[in-house]
């Protein structure tokens, strides 16, 4: 049963869909944009925006000790949330991402999606 349980599971076992979640927000703070199918970008997008939240506090211990335990091998990206994505959005009270349907991809007619940040 999944009562209470709002996250999705994408076919995937824990450890590789944490790990795929991981990458996919490591790729939205590099580059400012994902596209990928539209379930992951909702999935990208609830631990993308919490993540902002955390960093919104400043540069200091317990922010980069937090955003590490989600993003332990991205140094750059944790530097770049930080210092130029979260001052961005510091009088903001939330939605900092947006999701863009894009349609269906050919090989699979799965719903694909870009995921941006908001301005």
């Amino acid at each position: 049963m999944m009562h209470q349980n709002g996250r999705k599971k994408l076919n995937r076992k824990p450890g590789h869909r944490k790990a795929l979640l991981r990458n996919q927000v490591i790729h939205l703070i590099t580059y400012g944009f994902l596209t990928t199918s539209k379930v992951r970008a909702k999935e990208v997008q609830r631990k993308a925006e919490k993540m902002v939240t955390v960093a919104r506090d400043g540069y200091n211990f317990n922010t980069i000790r937090r955003l590490k335990s989600e993003l332990p091998y991205s140094e750059t990206a944790i530097t770049k949330l930080i210092k130029e994505i979260a001052p961005q959005y510091a009088t903001r009270p939330g939605g900092y991402t947006r999701i863009i349907p894009l349609g269906a991809r050919t090989s699979d007619t799965a719903p694909v999606a870009r995921l941006e940040w908001v301005q």
